[in-house]
């Protein structure tokens, strides 16, 4: 209050309380890749975080999902030959097709799926291209730097890094996000999917190209699982013979496998069969007629008020269902298609995980013993033993399993970050943990910039942390049956400061805290003892 000369009565507040430290939101990842569209009126959103809260929002903004588009290739003719492809599907004298994708393959808009489906919620997209892009390592790896503007995010989510074409090219995304996280941000962490962990690592390429591929620095700001996943996001009502490129294959592939032609149910299959090409090429001519569209050369035909308008969508969806029902080859097709689109990286899953469990527990508490949502099974089943070479590392790049229990389904076993070795930034939750304090506790104290350096701001300082504090403290978030054994804030000259910080303008505080860390390995001990009665 400024000095009074005029007589009178005069009111002074005084804050009874110190500022208070909010906390700041754990689980908000950010999502960089290819979509349909971005665009939110007219006002275009590529190379533009921008926040969403839903599937829904996800899709008016950015569009649906990419169309795969397949060749189906008989292994004995894959130029260059490969005799360790994958055989996905076999006809009646058991000759061995593939499917090689030739478009579509596009992973951002099913990962959403899959992290709305584990838990997720608010996050950030960043569109870096459209479908008819093709993806690049280094248009990925640019748009990493896009989110040092953004504050709010806390991890960095990359699907698209396992399609480019070999480790070396997803080396590049991956030390950009581990470098932005760790180093420039350190609020923020990345969760990474291993290229090529859909295949069963039998000579330890894929994890020895990753461990080798992602350096020594910062490794306690990301973590990284395996295998891939098996997931059920794709139906297959949502694909058809218009997700095949080579028709003209497809209708001799299944006009050879129709068994006893002169049956009522063949014929009406070789007629599905002859149909196929003519339904995917139809531009709705119905539609063009009524609107008068010709080339000139000749008059629209008169068409009848009363009769019926053809539409190519609802005949394809008719031809695709009764190819379904008459021809087993064709269902095998289709559900060789959709197992290809449904094989996904885990990360999206794993920001969702987080998100729920970060919700309902807290972050302290580890995001594993956790089942997975819209996941069948791991692509390659881990044994314990086979495990324990990727758990602990000789480097200390432990990479977390994904495993299939019996009775209880696809869980997430494993909870270290890459920094395996270190006692101190072991556990994602405990990385995770000291973001969030650390976060919180810097928001609420800028308040306190340019305040006095003296004891009054000092008590309010600490204050303010011992009671943030010890609210984590009571929710399990701190370890200690007393809040002193959990944590301790200590300021003040001659405690943190000098009288050289002071006259530097320093004001010094040191917050230690106990973190609560997950049981990774529980040990019982059974002995027999003698009989007393």
């Amino acid at each position: 209050m400024g000095q009074m000369k005029t007589p009178g009565v005069y009111i002074v507040e005084k804050n009874a309380f110190p500022n208070s430290v909010v906390e700041v939101a754990t689980a908000v990842p950010a999502f960089i890749g290819y979509t349909e569209k971005a665009d939110n009126k007219s006002k275009p959103l590529t190379q533009k975080p921008f926040r969403i809260t839903s599937m829904a929002e996800f899709e008016n903004y950015y569009g649906g999902a990419p169309k795969a588009k397949f060749e189906i290739v008989k292994k004995s003719d894959l130029v260059p030959a490969d005799p360790n492809a994958e055989v996905e599907f076999k006809d009646k004298d058991d000759t061995e097709y593939v499917l090689k994708p030739e478009s579509g393959e596009f992973l951002l808009h099913r990962s959403m799926k899959l992290f709305f489906q584990n838990g997720g919620g608010p996050c950030y997209i960043i569109s870096v291209g459209s479908y008819k892009d093709s993806i690049d390592s280094e248009v990925l790896r640019k748009a990493v730097g896009l989110l040092i503007k953004e504050q709010e995010p806390t991890m960095v989510v990359i699907p698209e890094t396992v399609l480019l074409d070999d480790h070396t090219k997803s080396k590049s995304v991956q030390e950009a996000m581990i470098l932005h996280c760790g180093d420039k941000m350190r609020s923020r962490v990345a969760i990474l999917d291993i290229w090529g962990g859909d295949k069963e690592d039998r000579d330890n390429s894929c994890i020895q190209n990753f461990r080798e591929d992602v350096g020594i620095n910062n490794l306690d700001f990301a973590t990284a699982y395996y295998p891939w996943v098996h997931t059920s996001i794709v139906q297959e009502p949502e694909l058809s013979f218009d997700n095949i490129s080579n028709l003209e294959d497809l209708k001799t592939m299944l006009e050879a496998n129709v068994d006893n032609p002169e049956s009522e149910k063949s014929k009406l299959l070789i007629t599905a069969i002859q149909s196929i090409a003519g339904k995917v090429k139809a531009k709705k001519p119905a539609a063009k007629a009524a609107e008068g569209e010709t080339d000139g050369s000749s008059p629209p035909a008169a068409t009848p008020a009363d009769a019926p308008v053809a539409d190519p969508l609802a005949e394809k969806i008719q031809l695709g269902k009764s190819l379904t029902a008459l021809s087993p080859l064709y269902v095998k097709i289709i559900a060789a298609m959709k197992a290809r689109l449904n094989l996904m990286p885990p990360a999206a899953a794993m920001a969702g995980v987080y998100t729920m469990v970060d919700n309902s527990r807290g972050v302290w508490k580890a995001p594993a013993n956790v089942s997975l949502n819209a996941v069948v099974s791991p692509a390659v089943s881990i044994s314990h033993d086979e495990q324990q070479d990727l758990n602990v590392d000789l480097n200390g790049k432990s990479i977390n399993a994904i495993r299939s229990f019996i009775g209880e389904g696809t869980l997430v076993w494993g909870a270290r970050t890459l920094d395996g070795n270190s006692l101190d930034w072991r556990y994602i939750s405990v990385r995770r943990t000291m973001i969030m304090l650390e976060e919180s506790i810097r928001l609420a104290s800028k308040a306190y910039v340019f305040e006095p350096n003296v004891a009054n701001t000092w008590v309010t300082i600490k204050s303010m942390i011992r009671n943030f504090l010890t609210g984590i403290w009571k929710r399990g978030g701190l370890a200690g049956a007393v809040p002193d054994d959990a944590f301790s804030v200590h300021v003040g000259l001659g405690e943190t400061m000098t009288s050289e910080d002071i006259l530097e303008g320093i004001l010094r505080v040191t917050v230690l805290v106990a973190v609560s860390r997950p049981a990774e390995f529980i040990e019982i001990t059974f002995q027999q003892q003698m009989q007393k009665s």
